[in-house]
């Protein structure tokens, strides 16, 4: 990968370069070593590069719980003794996912070839985010691999298990949605056509709600590829855009302004931002690194500034706190707190892991009320809909049985 860089070296003007490595992290890497400090990256691929919006998520063939597996499994075999290459062949030996083993085979290549365990996992930039990257390399560098491995395996199980609680607490109300909205449509066309035409045939006048459900109905009926074709593109089309930047960001804005949801997004951002910030740091990733990995993995701007602010900040010389304390909107007070502790104690690393652990807890149990929440609001809006479509079909057959 290309990447534009703009690079800041005492008694030397900024100056913005391309660089290709194959991750951000590698960048950071390469100019460090230079001895200057990126002030700035962004990817510069060449060729066609599509608008923010269109920046979607592509995953791998590699689920997130098979590399939590293979990461708990040879930081265990190299607390045994095994040597890493071995340790990485017992890995594709036992795999029963052939890219898993065709990715550990690659890995354990490299490294029987001379490369570092770091060089061997950038070549796989999909599959091991740089937050990994970044973690390894200081486990080398340290003499720790294993406990880095360890403390990577226990990250991105608990940032999963994170994001596992929230999805579940949305399953419910899609399903429950989606469900209203095809058994609608089916009324739409089978039943309300029938209805119709009694009502055609013996003239009765229908009142207002009744026209609109009959026309609805004339239009799907008689465009019934155009409906459903519109349904498949419109259904592709919102979860390209809610996995976009700019819709991310859409729902993130959204979400900070309606109420329950509202504190429930600070903390889960709170959360993964603390959660990595202290896993890179008892790593012993430099604090500057830890924040430029950190601002990548939370990804949403608003949430991505504040920690790019606290990087500069630190550059300075300020407090890692200042910045969080001046963002309490995004990152509740606790954070600044329990940072300020943690630089006034020297344990800032496990300062972000206590308060991680905190709003992970008050996530969990905040989807829970969630869900119990959404129920009634689910089922009166269920009676609603239901209400209006009895109502608007009933009152023509009423009027009938006053004529006869």
């Amino acid at each position: 990968m290309k990447f534009s860089v703009t690079i800041q070296k005492e008694g030397v003007p900024n100056q913005t370069r391309t660089i290709e490595a194959a991750s951000h992290f590698a960048v950071y890497d390469q100019i460090q070593k230079e001895g200057g400090v990126v002030v700035s990256i962004t990817d510069n691929a060449g060729g066609f590069t599509p608008p923010s919006w269109f920046s979607i998520s592509i995953g791998t063939e590699v689920k997130r719980a098979e590399i939590v597996r293979l990461t708990k499994n040879v930081s265990a075999m190299l607390s045994a003794g095994l040597p890493l290459a071995r340790a990485l062949s017992v890995i594709e030996r036992q795999s029963s996912n052939k890219y898993l083993k065709k990715i550990a085979a690659g890995l354990s290549e490299s490294i029987k070839k001379g490369s570092s365990f770091t060089e061997a996992l950038a070549q796989y930039p999909k599959v091991f985010p740089e937050i990994f990257i970044a973690m390894a390399r200081a486990g080398e560098e340290s003499g720790s691999l294993a406990n880095s491995l360890n403390v990577i395996a226990l990250q991105m199980e608990r940032s999963e298990e994170l994001a596992r609680k929230i999805r579940g607490a949305m399953i419910y109300p899609a399903i429950i949605l989606s469900t209203v909205a095809t058994v609608g449509i089916l009324m739409l066309i089978f039943v309300v056509p029938t209805l119709t035409s009694t009502f055609t045939e013996l003239g009765v006048q229908v009142p207002l709600a009744t026209r609109i459900i009959v026309t609805l109905s004339n239009f799907i009926v008689a465009h019934v590829i155009f409906v459903f074709s519109a349904i498949i593109v419109l259904v592709i089309g919102s979860i390209a855009f809610f996995r976009s930047r700019i819709g991310s960001r859409t729902v993130i804005a959204t979400a900070l302004h309606m109420p329950a949801i509202d504190e429930l997004v600070r903390e889960t951002y709170s959360a993964r931002a603390a959660r990595t910030l202290s896993a890179l740091l008892s790593s012993g990733v430099p604090v500057l690194d830890a924040l430029s990995i950190t601002k990548e993995v939370v990804h949403v701007k608003a949430y991505a500034d504040v920690i790019g602010e606290a990087e500069a900040r630190v550059k300075k010389g300020e407090l890692l706190s200042a910045s969080f304390a001046e963002h309490t909107h995004l990152y509740p007070i606790l954070m600044s707190e329990m940072l300020l502790v943690g630089e006034e104690t020297g344990k800032v690393a496990e300062m972000l892991k206590q308060v991680a652990e905190f709003y992970e807890e008050d996530v969990a149990e905040k989807t829970k009320n969630l869900s119990t929440i959404i129920e009634p609001v689910l089922v009166l809006f269920i009676g609603v809909v239901v209400g209006i479509f009895a109502i608007s079909m009933i009152a023509p057959i009423y009027s009938l049985s006053s004529v006869f």
